[in-house]
C-alpha cells in the first residue's frame, strides 16, 4: 500500500515537489492545506483525489502517513513537530528551523517518534554533484582541502516574510547559504572549527543586533581536518545574468566543479579537472528539482523510520548560526 501524504503549502516548490513524488507513483496524495484558494487549486489539479482542507490541524486530522511542508520558514520547526508527534514522516523545505535551537528540537521529536525525516537540500541530488561525490569518495580527487562555493540570485525572493527576520531567520545566507553549507559537510564529512563572516544590507556592513537581513554575504569555515570553505550568496547582485551558481572543490589529486550554465538556476555542468586537462561529468538536460522529494518517498515505501543522519541538519544549522554570530 502507498505511504498516503499530505502537503502542506502548495505554492510553486511545494506543487513540484508534489508533481515529482505523484510522478514517481511512490505515494498517494490524501490532503492539501494552502492559505491561498488559488494554490491549493492549482495543486489538487495534480492530485483529484486529495482533499482540500484549511490549515495543518484538519490535514492530520485525514491521518496521513507523512506530510510535505513548504510554508514559511518561521513555521517549519512548529508543524514539523506538530506532524511528528502524531507519528508522521516529515519532509521539509529548508531551513528546517531558523536556528540550531529549532533544528535540533525537530530532530529529537523524528528520533522519538521513530519517523523518517529528511529536508529538501535538493543541490545534492543533481547528476553533476552526484558525480562530484563519486569522485571524492573514490579517492579520485586525493584529499580535499579547499571548496569555493556561490550562490548569487539577481533577483532574490518575491515574498515580503523574507525579508522579516523574525519570520525568515536570516537573509540570502538562511536562503541560498544553507544550500552551500549543506555540500560543504555532506561532501567532506568533517565539523566546523571555525568561521569568520561579514554580511551587509545594500552595501552596508551589517552589526549584530540589526534588524535588517543581509542581501550579501560572505564566510570563511575552516573543518576539523583543517580544509578551508569560502562561500558568498546575495540577493539582487549586479550579476549580469538571472544566477551565478557553483561549487568548485580542490583535492590533492584533481579537482571538479559544479557550475550554472549561462545564468539558468536548473541547468547545470560538471567537470572533473587533472592539470590542465578536464573531463565532463555532467551536462543538461536533468531534471534534478524533485529528486530529494522522491527519495524520501521512496524511503517511506520502504519501511525506513528515524534515521541517525538527521543529526547533520543541526550540524548545517549550527554553521549558519555562527555565520551569524549568534
Amino acid at each position: 500500500m502507498k505511504p498516503r501524504i499530505g502537503f502542506l503549502g502548495t505554492g510553486w516548490i511545494g506543487r513540484h515537489r508534489m508533481e515529482a513524488m505523484l510522478e514517481s507513483a511512490a505515494i498517494e496524495a490524501i490532503g492539501i492545506a494552502d492559505p491561498s484558494p488559488e494554490m491549493a487549486q492549482q495543486a489538487a489539479q495534480l492530485a483529484p483525489h486529495a482533499q482540500v482542507v484549511d490549515g495543518l490541524a484538519a490535514l492530520l486530522a485525514l491521518e496521513p502517513d507523512g506530510i510535505a511542508i513548504a510554508t514559511p520558514s518561521a513555521l517549519h520547526a512548529d508543524q514539523s513537530i506538530a506532524a511528528l508527534e502524531r507519528g508522521l514522516a516529515v519532509f521539509c523545505q529548508k531551513p528546517l528551523g531558523r536556528t540550531a535551537g529549532e533544528a535540533k528540537a525537530v530532530v529529537e521529536a523524528a528520533r522519538t517518534a521513530d519517523r523518517l525525516l529528511a529536508v529538501d537540500f535538493s543541490y545534492r541530488y543533481t547528476e553533476g554533484m552526484r558525480r562530484i561525490a563519486e569522485l571524492v569518495r573514490g579517492g579520485d580527487l586525493g584529499r580535499l582541502y579547499a571548496a569555493d562555493l556561490v550562490f548569487h540570485n539577481a533577483y532574490g525572493p518575491d515574498k515580503p516574510w523574507f525579508y522579516d527576520a523574525a519570520q525568515s531567520g536570516g537573509g540570502c545566507v538562511m536562503d541560498l547559504g544553507v544550500h552551500l553549507v549543506d555540500l560543504a559537510l555532506w561532501l567532506f564529512g568533517e565539523d566546523v572549527s571555525e568561521v569568520s563572516s561579514r554580511l551587509y544590507a545594500k552595501g552596508d556592513p551589517l552589526k549584530p543586533g540589526d534588524a535588517r537581513v543581509e542581501d550579501y554575504a560572505v564566510a570563511q569555515l575552516t573543518l576539523a581536518g583543517g580544509a578551508s570553505v569560502r562561500l558568498a550568496c546575495s540577493w539582487r547582485l549586479d550579476a549580469g545574468q538571472d544566477a551565478v551558481i557553483a561549487a568548485d572543490f580542490h583535492g590533492t589529486e584533481g579537482g571538479a566543479a559544479l557550475r550554472n550554465v549561462n545564468g539558468s538556476f536548473y541547468d547545470f555542468t560538471a567537470e572533473h579537472f587533472r592539470g590542465t586537462a578536464r573531463e565532463m561529468l555532467a551536462s543538461p538536460p536533468d531534471a534534478w528539482g524533485g529528486r530529494a522529494a522522491v527519495d524520501w518517498a521512496q524511503r517511506l515505501v520502504a519501511g525506513e523510520r528515524f534515521d541517525p543522519t538527521a543529526q547533520e541538519l543541526v550540524r548545517v544549522a549550527a554553521v549558519l548560526d555562527r555565520i551569524y554570530g549568534r
